[in-house]
């Protein structure tokens, strides 16, 4: 099943071709043979990312035959090759079931998340790949994959991003003198790790509010952590994108913010400990102008004091 904006694509091209016939439509293939006598320009992640891109949009269109999504891959290639940063695609964009949108969105984030650490300019052929291969897996799953082969985006997407993420780890703290008491090496193997530095996203569908599967995970590994290392407090603080009024935003983002709570609340969690806030479409995980949809922008953090 494709999407509205390739169906879009599927019917003005075909008007213009002034056929009925599908093929005739694409006998011209003018952004794909772009990209591929392109010089990429700009950073060295921009022009890993056009190679990347050049390569899908080849794969699509010589061996998937699937000419709209060639196109639109080209044409992220072309930006790239210019020199511009494009960015994962939001998955909004994309005809999925509410499960696959839970995944994809946390996928996504991740992403997100390791590029706005650095992960373009500490590993750029690395960061090019892992967004290529996210592209990959949500094209792929809009079209309800089952079978090993097309699942390889997924799983190879999975093992980057846990390889890049890996590569902007913060480097070990200084050793700092210990008490004599601590033990021949001062360290407690059963030591938990440190409160603030415990955080987790939990992301919703444009304008909603209401919890899917893959945020209730999320939750439960919360409930859990609470409850093994009990902390001082629970912050919960929900957010937007900026599409949509600054008023709306802000109450769009405190119900988020109480759904998560009373999940919580639902799961153990004490509701002594949690605070709740909002920041509405401030705070922006990813930057954007007024009036955009970025899907990483609707979340809500957790973390603990």
């Amino acid at each position: 099943m494709k999407t509205l904006r390739n169906l879009v694509l599927t019917a003005g091209l075909l008007a213009l071709a002034g056929t009925t016939t599908a093929c005739t439509a694409y006998d011209s293939f003018s952004e794909v043979e772009a990209l591929n006598d392109a010089q990429a320009v700009g950073s060295p992640f921009t022009q890993e990312l056009a190679n990347e891109y050049r390569r899908f949009a080849n794969s699509e269109l010589k061996d998937m035959f699937d000419y709209p999504d060639a196109l639109h891959f080209a044409r992220k290639g072309l930006a790239a090759a210019s020199g511009t940063v494009v960015l994962p695609e939001p998955v909004s964009d994309w005809n999925l079931n509410e499960t696959h949108i839970q995944e994809l969105s946390a996928a996504r984030g991740r992403l997100i998340v390791a590029f706005d650490l650095g992960a373009r300019e500490v590993a750029p052929a690395l960061s090019a790949r892992t967004q290529a291969k996210f592209d990959c897996w949500i094209e792929g799953q809009e079209e309800d994959w089952h079978d090993s082969e097309d699942a390889a985006c997924k799983d190879e997407f999975l093992r980057l991003i846990n390889e890049l993420e890996g590569m902007l780890e913060p480097p070990a703290p200084a050793p700092v003198p210990v008490a004599e008491d601590t033990g021949p090496f001062g360290v407690d193997p059963n030591q938990p790790m440190a409160a603030e530095n415990a955080m987790y996203l939990v992301f919703f569908n444009w304008d909603k509010s209401d919890l899917g599967s893959g945020a209730l995970n999320v939750l439960d590994a919360v409930a859990d952590e609470v409850a093994k290392n009990p902390p001082a407090a629970v912050n919960i603080v929900g957010h937007t994108d900026t599409s949509g009024s600054q008023t709306y935003n802000q109450r769009l983002a405190f119900k988020r913010a109480n759904n998560v709570r009373d999940a919580l609340i639902e799961r153990g969690v004490d509701p002594a400990l949690i605070v709740v806030d909002a920041r509405g479409e401030n705070e922006l995980l990813v930057e954007t102008p007024d009036g955009i949809r970025e899907p990483a922008n609707r979340r809500v953090n957790i973390s603990f004091q």
